[in-house]
This record gives structure tokens, C-alpha cells and sequence, in this order.
């Protein structure tokens, strides 16, 4: 099955409101006439959207696409997926129970589809190879980001991994100044603006750690300092959902990160799992 690329639009909605003038002046061409676009030159573009080709494809590099083609491909792709862009569902304070549950349940299924047009193979690839040997695994993440990275800690602590989850500034700051450059952290921050994991993650690179982040889709400080950017994306215009769809979609790139390593790693992890999993059952009351 080839995999069909997609996901031109979500990335352009995503990072709109960090681009420079000139690109954002494309970008909302782009969004508003997406059917038109993906007959255009980019000659053509420019001329439309009143800016230089050299801005479509500085566009295009922002959007980690490697060019004009692969972003009309993208909004393409986009097109002819049946579900309608940027069908996020307002919730409604004073809906019924019936209507928070469809909205809720919809907003996560949409943030979940939509990381998967913004996160890289590649990348996950590339966390998975320097996950499997590191000697020491941290994972910072304050707030809401706090809970993923417990989550990844309690994963990878059951396949033996030494990975340790530090919610708290002074915590992630004194483990750091002791990593190596056998040692991978994790931070997480989904705006990227989170300041403890910017000073967190500053640290451990310079001790020579390899950093990997979990972000939102496009460019941020933290971004800035890995070595390896996972992505998610949720477009969701409200503060209420903002928080709990783009909590959804990280799980899920972490249990893309834990299956990946599994499949990878099965001779020394599936016996691991089998006994954690005897362990625990060992505690449950008996169905009989």
C-alpha cells in the first residue's frame, strides 16, 4: 500500500501564526484557495499571492517539505481525504452529555490523524535507534507534559530500560549536569516555549546528552535544541479541548516510540512483558 501523502493543510494552519509576513501572506492563500493551488505553477502561486517564489519556498523549508511540489502533493492528498479540514468541534459548555462525548471523542480521533501527517517516520526511526542503546533515559515534561512523561517511564522502565521522568525544574537541572553523551532526554513541551525544559534540555546537550522532543508541529525554542523533533498537531481553536486533544495525540506518538522499540528489541523485551504482565496478573482477584 503506498502511502499517500498528506497533511499540507493541517501544517499550514499549525504554524500560520509563527510564520514571517511574506509567508504567511501564501500560507492563507493556500488555506483559502486549496482546490485552485494545487493547479498553480509556482509561478503562478506567486503571482497570486503577491509574494517571490523564493517565499513559497522558504514556505515549503518551514514546513520541513523539501519543496513546492511536495507541499501541492500534500495539499492534494488533503483534498481528497473525505474528512473535512479543520473539523475540530467547538464544545459546547452547555450541551448535552451526549454532545460533549461526540465532540470530545471527535477532537481526539482528529488529533490523532492529523499528527500522523505532521510526524516523520524518519525521526521516529532515528529516536527508536538512539532509545534502544542509551545508558540512562530522561524524560522532562512540567504541567500537563508531566503525565507523558510518566507514561514513557513507566513503558520503558517494563521493557528495562533506565529511564527516569522529572516533573520538577530543580530535578530535571541536577540530573542533567550528570548525563553523557550515552545518555538520550526526552522533552516534552507542546507549545515549545515551556522555559524550565528550555534551560533542562540546555543543559544536557551540553553535557553531550542526545536530545529528542515532542512538540507541537512546526519551529520553537525547544525544537530548536534537538537532535531529533517528533511532532504532533492539533488545530483545535479553543483553550478548553487545546489541552486534553493534544494530550491524546502525544500518547499516541509515545506508543508509536514503545511498539517500534518492542518490534525491534522482541528476543530480549517480549519475555520482560510476559513477566511483568504474569507479575501484575498475579495481583488481580481470579474471574472464576
Amino acid at each position: 500500500m503506498s502511502h499517500m501523502l498528506n497533511g499540507g493543510l493541517v501544517s499550514l494552519q499549525t504554524i500560520l501564526d509563527q510564520l514571517k509576513p511574506s509567508e504567511r501572506k501564501v500560507a492563507d492563500y493556500i488555506l483559502a484557495h486549496p482546490e485552485d493551488v494545487v493547479k498553480l505553477s509556482v509561478q503562478k502561486l506567486a503571482e497570486f499571492s503577491g509574494v517571490s517564489e523564493a517565499t513559497i519556498i522558504r514556505l515549503a523549508r518551514s514546513l520541513n517539505m523539501k519543496g513546492y511540489q511536495e507541499l501541492k502533493l500534500r495539499v492534494a492528498g488533503d483534498l481528497t481525504k473525505q474528512t473535512a479540514m479543520g473539523s475540530y468541534q467547538e464544545i459546547m459548555m452547555e450541551g448535552s452529555v451526549e454532545s460533549i462525548m461526540q465532540a470530545v471523542s471527535w477532537n481526539n480521533i482528529q488529533s490523532i490523524q492529523d499528527t500522523l501527517s505532521v510526524l516523520s517516520n524518519e525521526e521516529v526511526k532515528k529516536a527508536v535507534d538512539v532509545l534502544a542503546v542509551a545508558r540512562k533515559i530522561d524524560v522532562y515534561g512540567v504541567g500537563a507534559s508531566a503525565v507523558i512523561a510518566d507514561d514513557i517511564r513507566q513503558k520503558f522502565s517494563r521493557i528495562n530500560l533506565w529511564c527516569e521522568a522529572y516533573s520538577d525544574f530543580h530535578a530535571q537541572l541536577t540530573s542533567a549536569v550528570t548525563l553523557t553523551e550515552k545518555d538520550v532526554v526526552i522533552g516534552i513541551s507542546y507549545s515549545g516555549q515551556t522555559e524550565d525544559i528550555i534551560q533542562s534540555l540546555t543543559e544536557a546537550k551540553q553535557q553531550g546528552a542526545t536530545i529528542i522532543t515532542l512538540t507541537k508541529f512546526g519551529p520553537s525554542p525547544v525544537a530548536e535544541l534537538a537532535n531529533i523533533r517528533l511532532f504532533t498537531s492539533s488545530v483545535e481553536k479553543s483553550i478548553r479541548s487545546g489541552a486534553m486533544a493534544s494530550r491524546i495525540a502525544q500518547l499516541n506518538v509515545i506508543d508509536i516510540l514503545f511498539i517500534t522499540m518492542i518490534s525491534r528489541m522482541q528476543e530480549q523485551v517480549i519475555p520482560l512483558l510476559e513477566k511483568s504482565r504474569l507479575a501484575v496478573s498475579r495481583t488481580k482477584r481470579s474471574s472464576t
